[in-house]
């Protein structure tokens, strides 16, 4: 779908501004949309610091709750619809093909040319963030990759295979304590990945209903509808409940990433620690490689400045600083290099989970079943309202017809 049939269907108005560089104006304002999963933090210093290197831009950031992403997403396409949008945001690779179809993006190769800060980040990241056009439209801010967060006081060390996994889980079930809290709410396409995914499905024709596919999705499916080793609320729950339930003690196994691991070792200290996601005997493998970039929006009248910001940020020591405000790793590798913003265990767990890391597939339907179709499936099939094959069917039809 264009981005003017999407305007005309969504009774939106066409967005402002041509992607022609106009020159900086004296006291330019930058509007910057960005989250944190601690919500107490905030880039004032390092606007402070850009605004006095930048006297003629001031820069207007305002955080937007995430809400598993699909918060976070809605209203981001909200507002590019109705011709408001930021200059510039913080955006997830799963959103980029729908924000290309929408003409939504300004494309930054040229400002890339020009940037020093460009060889400070690893080439494989760049590849990551192209747009299957060959431009590059995403600028990489700091990343994750999904792990298994355990209990130390609850099992003597990670399940390292998903028989282990199931083993470990249903011993640690006990009244109401539950071995795996599942997040089966908004952004547990990630979770579910990295049993399903990496149990040998994928986004291709076919992909989503073959044996493999439907059995890693009916043993999934299986944790709580014959096992019953996650919590009742799992249909509903996100981040934030399937944190505070392992917090507290109410469930031994979670998935999540380094971002989350300054907020466990406050409250558990060393009773936490981490590891890859388990393996399916046979397969590949997968977690979700948890990028985290900035784009300019084509709308904005204030591009050059806009770039300035989001470059700066991704750059060396001011990387570093907005990295422990994310919670997430740098990405800029001088930043990378004498990085002490984790504890090493959660480090090297990230580290470790590299080789299996991948990303949802670059496609303009990917937005929809992130924030609608595996949440809706997810929980129908949880409560055992669909069977877990109808579930895959039902993602399948969504890629593939």
């Amino acid at each position: 779908m264009k981005r003017r049939t999407f305007l005309k269907l969504a009774g939106g108005t066409a967005l402002a501004g041509s992607l022609a560089r106009p020159a900086l104006a004296q006291q330019v304002t930058v509007k910057w949309w960005y989250h944190f999963d601690n919500p107490q933090n905030t880039p004032a210093e390092l606007v402070a610091k850009f605004e006095k290197e930048n006297p003629g831009i001031k820069v207007q950031a305002e955080a937007i709750p995430w809400g598993g992403g699909n918060d976070y997403s809605t209203r981001m396409f909200a507002s590019i619809v109705a011709g408001n949008a930021p200059d510039c945001a913080q955006v997830k690779l799963n959103n980029q093909a729908r924000l290309m179809e929408m003409d939504a993006l300004a494309p930054l190769d040229d400002y890339l040319k020009g940037w020093a800060g460009r060889s400070d980040i690893a080439d494989n990241i760049w590849t990551l963030n192209r747009a299957s056009n060959g431009k590059q439209y995403y600028l990489p801010l700091h990343y994750v990759v999904l792990y298994l967060y355990y209990r130390t006081d609850m099992m003597a060390k990670a399940p390292a295979t998903t028989e282990e996994f199931l083993a470990a889980a249903k011993a640690a079930t006990k009244g109401d304590v539950y071995g795996f809290g599942m997040r089966g709410g908004g952004g547990g396409q990630d979770n579910w990945g990295a049993f399903v995914l990496g149990g040998g499905a994928n986004f291709s024709k076919g992909g989503m209903v073959s044996e493999k596919a439907l059995a890693a999705n009916r043993w999934y499916v299986g944790l709580a509808r014959e096992h019953k080793v996650v919590p009742p609320s799992a249909p509903a729950d996100g981040f934030r409940q399937i944190v505070d339930g392992f917090k507290a003690g109410r469930s031994a196994m979670i998935i999540h990433h380094i971002g989350s691991s300054a907020e466990m070792v406050a409250a558990l200290g060393d009773k936490v620690s981490a590891a890859p996601v388990p393996a399916t005997p046979g397969a590949k493998g997968w977690t979700q490689f948890g990028d985290e970039s900035n784009a300019v929006f084509a709308s904005s009248k204030n591009k050059d400045a806009a770039f300035k910001w989001i470059s700066f940020l991704s750059t060396g020591e001011n990387n570093a600083a907005l990295a422990k405000l994310s919670g997430q790793l740098p990405i800029a590798n001088s930043a990378a290099a004498s990085w002490k913003g984790h504890e090493k265990r959660f480090v090297d767990a990230s580290v470790a989970s590299l080789p299996i890391a991948g990303v949802l597939p670059d496609s303009p339907k990917t937005a929809d079943f992130a924030t609608t179709v595996w949440p809706q499936n997810m929980q129908r099939a949880l409560l055992g309202q669909i069977s877990p094959d109808d579930m895959m069917k039902a993602i399948e039809t969504h890629f593939n017809g």
